[in-house]
């Protein structure tokens, strides 16, 4: 599994197309959650480009499922809060060495400097009923905060079947639009920043920092 701590992820260019982001909330196609409701309402935001795919992948799933958008753009100061607080986790519980827990950090937070969230590249999203009861997914959005990092990657072994089925119907759903996965979260998504461009074998990202 290629990190977002990788070097190799840092060093992809970004070439900056100017999308602007733009409000999930007013895609019918999508539902967007509250959970990670910010002041500011950036959580409710991807880039122009990204909810156009979105819009896309969402056509390919099964009449009654809709997808449920729980965060989408980020600012850089929360993503540096994010990442210092899972770090200073992972110092209480024992891991001394700093490159080691940049490492282990990245796995569920990612440095500031690449974070997919901070382009407006980055979509975390689960799947609902027509009732908007969210379908099993073998354990929840954000999982690795509350103790539950087992079941966080998108091929974590011991799901049940149901599980595997949705996080599958999910995966093809917004692989079919050009997502790419980070593997270690399976309700992280993203299109056209760094990590994207160096799973995609593409020369250069499309968002930066925003």
């Amino acid at each position: 599994m290629v990190l977002l701590s990788d070097p190799r992820v840092r060093n992809v260019p970004v070439l900056e197309c100017g999308e602007p982001l733009v409000e999930i909330a007013g895609d019918s196609g999508i539902t967007l959650d509250p959970r990670e409701r910010d002041a500011a309402g950036e959580y409710g935001r991807v880039r122009a480009g990204v909810l156009e795919r979105l819009r896309s992948a969402s056509e390919r799933l099964p009449a009654g499922v809709r997808f449920l958008a729980v965060e989408g753009h980020r600012s850089l100061a929360e993503q540096a809060r994010r990442f210092t607080r899972y770090e200073d986790r992972l110092r209480l519980s024992g891991i001394t060495d700093p490159a080691e827990r940049r490492r282990r950090t990245s796995a569920f937070v990612s440095p500031v400097e690449v974070a997919p969230h901070c382009a407006g590249a980055a979509v975390d999203l689960t799947l609902i009923a027509a009732d908007g009861v969210e379908l099993d997914m073998g354990g929840p959005v954000n999982g690795h905060r509350t103790g539950d990092e087992r079941a966080c990657p998108l091929d974590a072994p011991g799901l049940s079947e149901a599980a595997r089925n949705n996080r599958g119907l999910l995966a093809r759903c917004l692989r079919a639009e050009g997502f790419v996965n980070y593997p270690s979260e399976w309700w992280h998504w993203s299109y056209g920043d760094r990590y994207w461009a160096l799973l995609s074998g593409v020369r250069a990202a499309r968002y930066g920092p925003i």
